[in-house]
């Protein structure tokens, strides 16, 4: 009834095991492609950085302070490159490095106000030496005379400081509308009580000259 097969399939063609094959699959792809070596510092799983990211790295690592003593060594000599910029710029006027206070056209414009003029409060310090030194006099009635003289000096220094606090504050209205000018007047007026030759920054204007 049942007739044999003329040509039989060989049992090995059939049952063969599919593993054999998938295994030697990887193997032929990867013999196939290239292995690119990889940097023994890179991490595993990301790529090679490039030579300069590794030096920007390897300097960064180098200029870490190792210890509490090296971090506090740093940090003076940056305070002290700082200082040293800043009286730079205390003479020269660069607003780079002036101090938060000084900077600023607002600022920079009341100490040129003030230092383009004749102002009678910078010579308070000399004239107080010498009402001091004529105080200590017992003749006559040169008391009175001193406190008289001292009256007169207090008098002038106001009347000066007030017409150039009412000038200054009109001038900069005009030229700074839509600025806060809040204490620029007073920053000012403390500039004026300084002899010229001693102020900081230092003037950067001459007398009579338009600031």
């Amino acid at each position: 009834m049942w007739s044999t097969p003329r040509h039989p399939v060989p049992l090995g063609f059939v049952f063969r095991s599919r593993s054999k094959d998938e295994q030697s699959a990887p193997s032929r792809v990867t013999a196939d492609e290239p292995q690119q070596p990889r940097d023994p510092q890179a991490p595993k799983g990301r790529p090679t950085p490039k030579r300069s990211e590794a030096q920007s790295q390897r300097r960064s690592l180098a200029n870490t302070p190792t210890s509490r003593k090296d971090a506090a060594r740093r940090q003076r000599e940056a305070r002290r490159a700082d200082l040293a910029k800043q009286r730079e710029a205390l003479a020269n006027g660069d607003e780079r490095y002036l101090p938060v206070r000084d900077r600023g056209p607002i600022r920079r414009f009341a100490r040129d106000y003030v230092d383009s003029r004749f102002v009678i409060a910078e010579f308070f310090l000399p004239l107080a030496v010498i009402i001091l030194i004529l105080s200590l006099v017992q003749a006559g009635a040169m008391q009175q005379y001193v406190l008289l003289l001292w009256m007169i000096v207090i008098f002038l220094i106001v009347i000066n400081s007030v017409v150039i606090g009412i000038s200054l504050k009109r001038q900069l209205r005009q030229r700074f509308p839509d600025e806060n000018l809040r204490g620029a007047v007073a920053y000012a007026l403390m500039r004026s009580l300084q002899m010229r030759r001693l102020r900081l920054p230092k003037p950067q204007v001459k007398r009579g000259e338009r600031p």
